[in-house]
C-alpha cells in the first residue's frame, strides 16, 4: 500500500456490503506511507464523533493517535509510523453522548490470551503451503458422489499435553492427524475457533470473527494444522457462527455508542435464550463484515467449507419467542427476510470464489429448500443437519428393546423426507452434553447391551442415506458426558467392548469409503429402496443401497432375540456374503452370523425375485452384498 487512506473504491464497496476482501481493508496492516514503514488502522464507526487508535505503543492514550474519518462511509482510519507486527491495540470511541468506550477491532486478525483482549498487529507473511494438490482436486470433485464422513473436534480437550495444558495447533496435527486417518473419516470439523472469551461457550460466542483463538497457537499455527491435514487427505470444515454474538463490553456491543452490528429494538435485536445479540442483517456493511469472514477462512486458512450454526435462529423472526415479543416483517410474517437474503448471498459469494467448498446449515425445522440453489427459491448451502433423523434415532433406541415395535414410525417416517434436501446424519456435540448423557449411555439394558445398542446406532447411520458425523469419544463409547474442561477418556480403550466400537468405526469408514452403493448416491431416492419396514412386531428392517453397479443389503436386528431363518427377498439369486456384522467379537459382540457363502434361492419374496435365510444376531446390523 502506498496511501495509509482508503481509496473511494474499498469505501464505496464496503458502503454496498460487496467488499469481498474486506479484512484487507479493515482493520490493522503494515504498510508504507512515504517511505516509512507503519502499521495502517481502519475501523468502522459511522456514529461516532471522534476514534483513536490506543496501545502500548502510546501508553493507551486517545490523544496520540486520532483517525480520520471518510466522510458519509463512516470509517476511520490512522498510520502510525515506526509500528512493527506484534504490537497491541484497541479503539478508543466517543459517543454522541460524549462517553468513551474502549473497543476491540472487529477485524482484528489476532488477539491476546483471554482473559486479556487487545488485538495483535499481524503482518500476513507468506506461508509455505503444500496443499496444492489437494485444492485442485476439491474444484474438481462431485461431493454428491463421494464419500463424506467427518470426526467433529473440540480443538481444546480432544486430547490435553501431559502436564495437562491444552494440545496446540501443531500438536494436534501431529496427533489427531494420525488418529483420523487409521479411523479412516474424511474430513474433521472443528467447534469454532473464532475467538471467544469465555472457554464455557466453546467458541460458539465469537468476538473475533477473523482471528483464530490464540488457546492454542499463532495464525500460522492453525494453517499448519490445515496443511498438514490436506496433505494427508483429510478435509477440515470450521464451525462458523453468525447468527449472533456476545454482549462484552470490549466487542460488538453498542460499538460506537449505538446499536451497530445489532438491532436497537430487543425484540429483533436479542436471543433471550442465550443473552447475545442479534445482527442487522438489512445493514449491508454488517452483511460485508459477516461474509468477509467466512471468505477470510476459505482463503486464508484454505478451509473446505463452514458449518452454520444455528440457522434456524435466523430464518424466523419469532424463533424462541412468545406473542408479543417479536416484530413481524414487512409483509405481517415471521420470516426474516433480511436473514434469507444475506444467507443466500453467503452461499453464492463463497462458493462461486471457492469452488468444490461446502457450505452446511445446521437448521432444525423443515424450512423448504435449505440446499436448493437460490435461483429456484433455496439458500443455497450443499448440506443440511438432518436433526429429525438424529432426534427420531436417539428417541427410539433409548427405548427397552421389547416396546421399540410400539415406536418403529421412527424408523420409517424419516425416509418420507431423506431426499428432499442434502442431508448429513449428525451425532454431534449437541447431543452428549447438558444432562443428555454420552452415546453409550442413552441406551438401554446392561453394559454390553448398551455397546450392542451403539454398535447398532453406528452402522444404521453409515449405512443410512447423507453424509456422516460424529463427535469425538463417541467412537470408542465415552462415558461420561463430554465436557470443555478435561480431555476425552482414552484409558478406556484399554478394555475390549470400548476398543471393539473404535475398530467398528474404522471398518464402517472403509467399507463405506470403498462401497459406492453406500455413498455415490445419498441424496438420491434411487440410491435408497426398502426391502421391509413393516417387521414391527420383531422390531427388524431392511433395505437395500444401490450404487450405478452394485447393491448392499441391509438388515438390522434392533432386539436381543436371535431370529434364525429369517427370510429376507433379495433382488437376485447366486451367492451373498457377509462383509459386516456389529455382532462379531472384533467389535465386543457374541459372534452369532452367518456363513461365509449364503446362497441366495430362485423363490419369491417380499416382490423380488428371489430370497435369503439369515441368522439376525442380536441388537446388531448385517451387511451383506452378492459374492463376485
Amino acid at each position: 500500500m502506498d496511501s495509509p487512506l482508503l481509496s473511494d473504491y474499498d469505501l464505496y464497496l464496503f458502503g454496498e456490503g460487496r467488499h469481498w476482501h474486506i479484512y484487507n481493508v479493515l482493520g490493522a496492516h503494515p504498510c508504507q506511507f512515504q517511505g516509512e514503514h507503519g502499521v495502517r488502522f481502519a475501523v468502522w464507526a459511522p456514529n461516532a464523533t471522534a476514534v483513536s487508535v490506543i496501545g502500548d505503543f502510546n501508553g493507551w492514550q486517545p490523544a496520540s493517535n486520532p483517525m480520520q474519518c471518510h466522510g458519509a462511509s463512516g470509517v476511520w482510519s490512522a498510520f502510525v509510523p515506526g509500528l512493527e507486527p506484534g504490537a497491541l491495540y484497541k479503539f478508543a470511541i466517543t459517543t454522541r453522548r460524549g462517553e468513551v468506550r474502549v473497543k476491540t477491532d472487529p477485524y482484528g486478525q489476532q488477539f491476546e490470551l483471554r482473559p486479556a483482549n487487545a488485538a495483535v498487529v499481524t503482518a500476513r507473511e507468506p506461508f509455505n503451503w503444500g496443499d496444492g494438490d489437494w485444492l485442485a482436486r476439491r474444484r474438481q470433485d462431485a461431493w454428491q458422489q463421494t464419500p463424506l464422513s467427518v470426526y467433529e473436534v473440540h480443538a481444546g480437550s480432544w486430547r490435553h499435553h501431559g502436564s495437562g495444558r491444552w494440545l496446540t495447533y501443531r500438536e494436534l496435527a501431529d496427533q489427531l492427524i494420525p488418529y483420523v486417518l487409521e479411523l479412516g473419516f474424511t474430513h474433521i470439523e472443528l467447534l469454532p475457533v473464532t475467538e471467544h472469551p469465555l472457554d464455557e461457550s466453546w467458541g460458539y460466542q465469537t468476538t473475533g470473527y477473523y482471528a483464530p483463538t490464540r488457546r492454542y497457537g499463532s495464525p500460522d499455527d492453525l494453517r499448519y494444522l490445515v496443511d498438514q491435514c490436506h496433505r494427508h487427505g483429510i478435509g477440515v470444515l470450521l464451525d462458523w457462527v453468525p447468527g449472533h454474538f456476545p454482549e462484552d463490553e470490549h466487542a460488538l456491543a453498542r460499538f460506537d455508542g449505538t446499536a451497530l452490528y445489532e438491532h436497537e429494538d430487543p425484540r429483533r435485536g436479542k436471543h433471550q435464550d442465550w443473552g447475545t445479540l442479534i445482527y442487522n442483517y438489512g445493514r449491508h456493511e454488517v452483511r460485508n463484515f459477516l461474509i468477509g469472514s467466512a471468505l477470510y477462512w476459505l482463503d486464508t486458512y484454505h478451509l473446505d467449507g463452514l458449518r452454520v450454526d444455528a440457522v434456524a435462529s435466523m430464518l424466523y423472526l419469532n424463533y424462541s419467542r412468545r406473542d408479543g415479543e417479536w416484530l413481524p416483517n414487512a409483509h405481517g410474517g415471521n420470516e426474516n427476510l433480511e436473514a434469507i437474503d444475506f444467507l443466500r448471498t453467503l452461499n453464492e459469494v463463497c462458493q462461486t470464489r471457492f469452488p468444490g467448498i461446502l457450505m452446511i446449515a445446521e437448521e432444525s425445522t423443515s424450512w423448504p429448500q435449505v440446499t436448493r440453489p437460490p435461483r429456484v427459491g433455496g439458500l443455497g448451502f450443499n448440506l443440511k443437519w438432518n436433526m429429525g433423523w438424529m432426534h427420531d434415532t436417539l428417541d427410539y433406541l433409548s427405548h427397552d428393546p421389547v416396546h421399540r415395535q410400539y415406536h418403529h414410525d421412527k424408523l420409517t417416517f424419516g425416509l418420507m423426507y431423506a431426499f428432499s434436501e442434502n442431508f448429513m446424519l449428525p451425532l454431534s456435540h449437541d447431543e452428549v452434553v447438558h444432562g443428555k448423557a454420552s452415546l453409550l449411555h442413552k441406551m438401554p439394558g446392561d453394559d454390553w447391551q448398551q455397546r450392542a445398542n451403539l454398535r447398532l446406532l453406528f452402522a444404521y447411520q453409515y449405512t443410512y442415506p447423507g453424509a456422516k458425523l460424529l463427535f469425538m469419544g463417541g467412537e470408542f463409547g465415552q462415558r461420561r458426558e463430554w465436557s470443555e474442561i478435561r480431555e476425552l477418556d482414552w484409558e478406556l480403550l484399554q478394555y475390549p467392548g470400548h476398543q471393539g466400537l473404535k475398530t467398528l468405526i474404522r471398518d464402517l469408514n472403509h467399507l463405506y469409503r470403498g462401497t459406492p452403493s453406500l455413498h455415490a448416491r445419498d441424496y438420491r431416492a434411487d440410491g435408497f429402496e426398502w426391502v421391509d419396514c413393516h417387521d414391527a412386531p420383531q422390531s427388524v428392517i431392511s433395505y437395500l443401497r444401490q450404487g450405478p453397479d452394485d447393491t448392499t443389503l441391509v438388515v438390522i436386528n434392533f432386539t436381543p432375540v436371535v431370529r434364525y431363518g429369517y427370510r429376507i427377498g433379495v433382488p437376485r439369486s447366486g451367492h451373498w456374503r457377509e462383509v459386516l456384522n456389529t455382532d462379531s467379537t472384533y467389535y465386543g459382540g457374541s459372534n452369532v452370523g452367518n456363513p461365509m457363502g449364503l446362497a441366495a434361492r430362485d423363490e419369491p419374496w417380499m416382490g423380488r425375485p428371489a430370497s435369503l435365510e439369515l441368522t439376525l444376531p442380536p441388537l446388531a446390523a448385517v451387511v451383506l452384498r452378492p459374492a463376485t
